[in-house]
């Protein structure tokens, strides 16, 4: 199993870069970071110094959109960092969420984001592209030998097909074993169906994790209000399918849906962080299965279970108070036990 941290590009950039660096010298193999233009900084120019300041680390949204950024852009943008630094980087990409609401508009069509995600992948690798109006191109520039990786986050049954029928990868947003378990098994029984190998669609679980002294009443809690803001927002895109498909559907587990029922609002003010005041109706029990909390053990014993049910990288975020804490606690404790 791989690693991945995960961050928002608060400003200064520097602590970004910093903990990227920090992430690299503890085994991590991959740093991500949130794609929301209004509420963080730009991150591919923030991605070019962790490129810069890195060796090995491959660096990726988690998640872009196919609507903040016309796709020849995102893909020039993918293939110019990947010419410089050697292939490093995958495109993470979803229907859009904050990036999106923040700005007055909805999440794009499922169909955008298959058609975003070939338009992307094949200019990023030097082929000729549709854009969409009859308008193809190319990038000249572009060596041959470079390559684009694309994961799709997915959660409902429609998306989780098209991940299996189209994407590199498939980013799930949740640690709960039961729901990994049903998604990953959509994911391969349709990339099967449209005669590729399961196998090489990555899977990749990115959760929140807290790694405490022990499992006291007291250290738990405080764990679990670090990472209730997981829920909330985990809860915006569960909002979405209970819209489409009701609350007690064939299509959508209530292991997913039913705690949204006390959800009354979200202010993307808070999005993504601890304390966020819009997500106190996440009970302890849906923090405890979407996210990875407690001492080392725990944490162990959660992952291998994970990378049993054929998860290939575990995306850590990493927005609480224990930032620097919980990368050395993986590097020392957690990915030596479940990596390679």
């Amino acid at each position: 199993m791989d690693f991945g941290l995960v961050l928002q590009t608060d400003p200064p950039a520097s602590r970004v870069v910093s903990l990227m660096r920090r992430a690299e010298r503890n085994g991590f193999t991959h740093g991500w970071t949130f794609d929301s233009c209004v509420l963080w900084q730009e991150p591919y120019v923030i991605h070019s110094q962790i490129l810069a300041h890195t060796e090995r680390l491959r660096v990726g949204p988690m998640v872009t959109n196919p609507a903040t950024r016309a796709w020849e852009v995102t893909a020039s943008t993918f293939a110019t960092l990947n010419d410089m630094y050697g292939n490093r980087t995958v495109c993470g990409i979803g229907r859009g969420d904050s990036a999106m609401r923040v700005a007055g508009r909805s999440p794009v069509t499922l169909a955008t984001v298959s058609e975003a995600m070939k338009v992307i992948r094949a200019l990023a690798r030097g082929e000729r592209a549709d854009l969409g109006d009859g308008t193809s191109v190319a990038f000249p520039w572009v060596r041959p030998g470079a390559e684009l990786p694309v994961w799709m986050a997915a959660y409902g049954p429609k998306a989780l097909r098209t991940a299996g029928e189209e994407a590199d990868g498939f980013i799930l947003q949740l640690a709960d074993l039961y729901l990994t378990e049903s998604m990953v098994r959509t994911v391969r029984e349709a990339a099967a169906a449209a005669s590729r190998d399961p196998s090489e669609v990555t899977v990749c679980v990115a959760a929140p994790a807290y790694v405490t002294e022990d499992d006291s009443p007291a250290a738990l809690a405080h764990a679990r209000e670090q990472c209730r803001w997981f829920g909330g927002m985990v809860g915006n895109h569960v909002a979405d399918l209970v819209a489409r498909y009701g609350t007690h559907s064939a299509a959508v587990p209530g292991e997913l849906t039913d705690y949204i029922a006390a959800r009354e609002g979200y202010d993307y003010a808070h999005h993504g962080r601890s304390g966020n005041p819009d997500t106190r109706f996440v009970p302890d029990a849906v923090v405890d299965r979407f996210c990875v909390i407690g001492p080392v053990e725990r944490h162990v014993e959660k992952l291998t279970a994970l990378r049993a049910l054929g998860v290939d990288h575990f995306a850590l975020y990493d927005m609480h108070d224990a930032q620097e804490a919980v990368i050395d606690a993986y590097g020392s404790h957690v990915i030596p036990a479940v990596g390679g």
